[in-house]
């Protein structure tokens, strides 16, 4: 129960210091978008952002494996998934990091209806497969 604190908490730290720091805010799908089409000198701080990302994920792996465990999905499964999130990432012109926790933590109005409405289909999709289709 402690660790979705943590995580809470280690990712508003980091929103905290890449605003401090470098004036940015942290939107992942954004600073993706960044390394994808890059900027003449926007693109170093993006991809360590990333190696980060990365490298917390493989020692967090280290220390706890079962974190990872995906309720036994299949690898086709959790690739549609990533496909549909990024796709709707580029509809909602940006992610739960950027409108969930930096654009709702500056009272932004379009955040806070993009996350409302990222809840609420979450919330919708999670109870069509569990209910309607019968399926994790």
């Amino acid at each position: 129960m402690l660790q979705p604190l943590l995580g809470g908490m280690i990712i508003g730290l980091a929103a905290g210091v890449l605003w401090f720091f470098n004036g940015r805010i942290l939107g992942v799908s954004g600073i993706l978008g960044g390394i994808l089409s890059p900027t003449k000198g926007d693109t170093l701080w993006r991809i360590l952002f990333f190696l980060g990302i990365f490298s917390g994920a493989l020692l967090c792996y280290h220390f706890d494996p079962t974190a990872f465990d995906i309720a036994g999905l299949s690898p086709t499964r959790l690739l549609t998934a990533g496909i549909l999130v990024g796709f709707g990432t580029r509809m909602g012109n940006g992610c739960t990091s950027g409108h969930g926790v930096c654009g709702m933590g500056r009272f932004s109005l379009r955040s806070i209806l993009a996350t409302f409405i990222f809840m609420a289909f979450g919330a919708l999709t999670i109870g069509i497969v569990r209910h309607v289709l019968g399926g994790v």
